[in-house]
């Protein structure tokens, strides 16, 4: 008689007695892990529970989802948790220096959901479903985006984020999966949007990848094992940069007769001895100097880092710099100081926090809206395309011109046709070049001469930052 189908799972971290909620979104790859799970529940000695969010995204679709995996659930005589929330107006409801996008409310709502389940279950971890192929287009994405080195390793196989949660899949490719599931006979749902090329997430997957394959088969198996690696060095590294750090940091500032002082972080920061800084390998002080940072709550990128570093190291005594986030450095004879600075107001936080510039022609993506803009130039216009457009929140006296309407309309009476109201009103974006809105969210506009506006939304996407 030949033996059930079976997938091999990571059980490493699965050990007798553990109380495991199954996040099922209703997807091949978590219903194949459940199915896998529940297979050998009884070998591993697993307490199995099924967990369902509701993200109240993709309407119809996402209700039948949710009747599918109660009743898988229900089949399995396995305890059913589900929840129901409003991503789009949870993300609306962060405004300025808070606001996030759909993706990231929706990980942020998951996990916070996940932690209050098990909290109120006496659950001990949480499970998803991320494979093989997540973690390739992981690791592609983050490269994409600009990750450091603990980007570039992907998602990690246990973590904890509100909880603690396991990757078990990570070593199973999606073609295994759902050889899995077919050998069984059993159904799965499939989320109509991971067809839809105009995402991120959707064009790595069914464009950039095979296209990179055709040059080297075994890309996908490269990128996870770089995955491997560099969470092994940043697993060594994150240790070692904080006891270098420690050595090499003070705080606050020094005051005359010795001595310093401190009025905490955000006031006085932080201060990095320059000759004992400048002794240290590159890449040491390219990690001191983001670690320092990250204690106030900054995150440098590359450009910022390297200027940090040239101020250190040539920079001349009272030579100050400044940031984004608020950072500033001033360097003196013997240090090198970092402090936070504050926003003068909530208003001028709210501003940075949501105007993102675009060039003409160009491409952003801008996640504080969820979207994705491409502004082409479609034939050569009377004017000259600079300064760059700015995507914004529309502000009182913006103006737009709707297609074959009479004039110009106050972008206010526009939202109150297209009623929108509540915290979603507030930021809802328009893309203005020189004082005239050239796109707006939810209406087709007379067009500029030479100038064509793509828009796509970006959606919750399968690369959670670790």
């Amino acid at each position: 008689m030949p033996s059930a189908p079976s997938l091999a799972l990571d059980t490493t971290n699965l050990t007798p007695g553990l109380r495991l909620a199954v996040g099922v979104s209703g997807g091949a790859d978590s219903v194949a892990l459940l199915r896998a799970l529940h297979q050998q529940s009884r070998e591993l000695g697993l307490v199995l529970h099924v967990a369902h969010l509701h993200h109240g995204l993709r309407g119809a679709e996402a209700d039948a989802d949710l009747d599918f995996v109660r009743s898988l659930a229900e089949r399995l005589n396995l305890p059913f948790h589900s929840h129901h929330v409003d991503t789009v107006a949870e993300a609306a409801a962060r405004p300025g220096k808070s606001a996030e996008s759909i993706e990231e409310a929706a990980r942020r709502l998951r996990y916070a959901w996940f932690r209050n389940l098990s909290s109120k279950e006496q659950l001990d971890a949480v499970a998803t479903a991320h494979t093989f192929d997540d973690q390739a287009e992981t690791v592609l994405a983050k490269f994409l985006r600009g990750a450091w080195t603990e980007g570039l390793s992907g998602i990690h196989p246990v973590v904890q984020v509100e909880g603690k949660i396991l990757r078990p899949l990570l070593a199973v490719t999606r073609t295994e999966i759902e050889a899995y599931l077919r050998a069984l006979d059993k159904p799965w749902r499939t989320d109509s949007s991971n067809a839809d090329i105009g995402f991120t997430r959707n064009r790595i997957r069914h464009e950039l990848l095979p296209t990179l394959e055709s040059w080297n088969p075994q890309l996908r198996r490269h990128l996870v094992q770089m995955a491997t690696l560099a969470r092994d060095e940043e697993a060594f590294w994150a240790t070692e940069t904080a006891r270098l750090a420690a050595q090499l940091t003070l705080p606050g500032r020094p005051v005359r007769g010795g001595g310093r002082a401190n009025s905490g972080p955000g006031s006085e920061g932080l201060a990095l001895d320059i000759a004992a800084f400048i002794a240290q390998p590159v890449a040491l002080q390219r990690r001191v100097l983001r670690y320092v940072a990250a204690q106030l709550g900054a995150a440098p990128d590359f450009p910022a880092t390297e200027s940090l570093r040239t101020l250190a190291l040539t920079g001349r005594a009272g030579q100050k710099a400044e940031f984004a986030s608020g950072l500033r450095a001033e360097r003196s004879h013997r240090e090198l100081r970092l402090t936070i600075q504050p926003p003068a107001s909530a208003d001028e936080a709210t501003e940075a926090c949501q105007s993102i510039s675009i060039p003409i022609p160009g491409v952003v993506e801008a996640p504080t809206y969820a979207l994705r803009l491409e502004i082409r130039l479609s034939s050569p216009g009377p004017v000259s395309f600079k300064p760059p457009a700015t995507l914004r929140p529309w502000k009182p006296g913006d103006r737009v011109t709707l297609r074959h309407s009479a004039g110009p309309k106050k972008v206010k009476e526009v939202l109150e046709r297209l009623k929108v109201s509540g915290p979603q009103r507030a930021l809802w974006p328009v893309l203005d070049w020189q004082g005239t809105i050239l796109w707006m969210q939810g209406v087709q506009l007379e067009p500029h001469p030479g100038v064509e506006v793509l828009a796509a939304h970006l959606i919750p996407e399968e690369y959670p930052p670790e």
